[in-house]
């Protein structure tokens, strides 16, 4: 039987929550995102399952009449138009305005008591049906060849986008965490240690892979544009340290320090060698054969490594994907959007934890509704902006649409090959490379260049 509080938030504007009452209080700003998010992320998984042959052929092999039920369903001969990269374009297309119109919807939702608010926040069953109608509705469109190169350029636009808010997020990130251990300095002298600590294995590992990366991903007689972009990378990042501790830097920001660019400098190495591994092989002559050089050197031929390998690279992307679409759209983080401030407040506390504390302490109502309590803390102010929630989902939806359809190099896409080389997606996490220090810089240079803005 189910419990009234799963009824109401199905089909009323209650909060989502458990049916067990001994499970911790959960907020209603808490509780509103993890369902969009549990949302996304059956759509990510259906996208991921239709660019897998190996999913489809294990799905042929073990549903039965599965060939009839394509021919009744018209999806053609063993359901082909369901997969491929057409089939992602299309469900992401039904998600992409699922989130968009929600986007517009939400505008200047400023309390949770208005009837957007309660939309936002409930109703669950409904929204959920008007999501498989959008990603079901993609497959009706007419004219769908023009459809698939129009918005194959629209997703290339927005999941360049998300990019870039993926990289400001840990500019912000960076900036944040050094400000919160720094503020517990004048309290204990330990502070001191961690952050010297932290720093120092941060670079330890940015360094090890810079020389990891110069062992395996450079030969004498190729890999040419490896050597430049190691050497490029390197340099910006020992540039960018020497600048945080310069003395003009800490005049206009004292609290900045080496954490900083340690976790940019350990970003950029991250991105360097997926960048790198992204790359199309390239092959010489030795001995009178053609020998694959700068190649990642954990392959002894085994596909159950390749798909290990494969797994591993595909949970930490959409990993970071949930990360951006939940953390930018905190009010502190949304901050990120805008020029960075190095302003402590008065009652900082240094935490271990400090991504995770609450935008808020105080709450203005608490209900239980037959199972898990329930606290409602957007009576008096919305936690986060409705709007921008959902558009930052909205661009989440075309970057997964893309990197599971392996950006431009779309027709031959599978996901087993996801971390398989490509130029373009080569370009893409090199240039990242290069927002993301252009960022850091520019959040030390711009209260230098321009002091009257910063001054408290």
């Amino acid at each position: 039987m189910l419990c009234p509080c799963l009824l109401a938030c199905c089909c009323g504007s209650a909060a989502c929550s458990l049916c067990c009452g001994c499970c911790p209080k959960i907020k209603q700003s808490t509780s509103t995102r993890f369902m969009y998010t549990l949302f996304f992320i059956l759509v990510t998984v259906t996208c991921v399952i239709m660019m897998s042959p190996t999913v489809e052929t294990a799905m042929q092999e073990n549903i039965p009449f599965y060939t009839e039920m394509c021919n009744k369903l018209n999806a053609g001969e063993n359901c082909s138009t369901l997969v491929g990269y057409s089939a992602v374009y299309k469900v992401c297309f039904g998600m992409a305005c699922f989130f968009f119109l929600f986007s517009v919807f939400t505008i200047r939702v400023q309390t949770s008591t208005g009837c957007r608010a309660a939309v936002h926040n409930g109703f669950w069953l409904f929204k959920f049906v008007a999501l498989l109608a959008c990603c079901a509705g993609g497959f009706f469109l007419p004219n769908q060849e023009r459809f698939l190169e129009v918005w194959r350029y629209v997703g290339a636009a927005g999941g360049f986008l998300f990019i870039i808010i993926q990289l400001m997020l840990l500019v912000q990130f960076a900036h944040r965490w050094n400000q919160n251990w720094s503020s517990g300095v004048k309290y204990n002298k330990i502070w001191y240690a961690a952050l010297a600590l932290v720093t120092l294995v941060l670079f330890s590992v940015a360094v090890g892979a810079l020389v990891f990366m110069i062992m395996f991903y450079t030969d004498p007689e190729a890999c040419f544009l490896n050597k430049l972009f190691l050497g490029v990378n390197g340099g910006l990042c020992f540039i960018v340290s020497l600048l945080a501790i310069s003395p003009c830097i800490q005049t206009f920001q004292p609290t900045t320090g080496l954490l900083q660019s340690a976790i940019i400098s350990v970003y950029v190495m991250y991105l360097t060698f997926s960048a790198l591994a992204s790359k199309p092989i390239e092959m010489v002559e030795r001995n009178g054969k053609n020998v694959t050089v700068c190649i990642f050197p954990y392959n002894s031929g085994l596909q159950s490594e390749t798909n290990i390998v494969t797994g591993i690279g595909t949970a930490i992307l959409f990993g970071c994907i949930l990360y951006s679409c939940l953390i930018s759209t905190t009010k502190r983080s949304s901050t990120a959007l805008q020029v960075y401030r190095n302003d402590m407040p008065e009652n900082e506390r240094a935490r271990c934890c400090f991504c995770c504390v609450d935008d808020t302490e105080d709450y203005d109502d608490e209900k239980t509704a037959g199972g898990q309590n329930v606290k409602y803390d957007e009576r008096d102010g919305t936690i986060y902006s409705y709007c921008y929630f959902h558009f930052v989902f909205f661009l989440g939806s075309l970057y997964v649409m893309m990197t599971v359809t392996n950006w431009f190099h779309y027709e031959n896409a599978k996901i087993e090959r996801l971390l398989e080389g490509s130029w373009s997606v080569f370009w893409i996490k090199m240039a990242s490379c290069w927002v993301c220090l252009f960022l850091y810089m520019w959040t030390l240079l711009v209260p230098m260049l321009f002091p009257k803005r910063f001054q408290a």
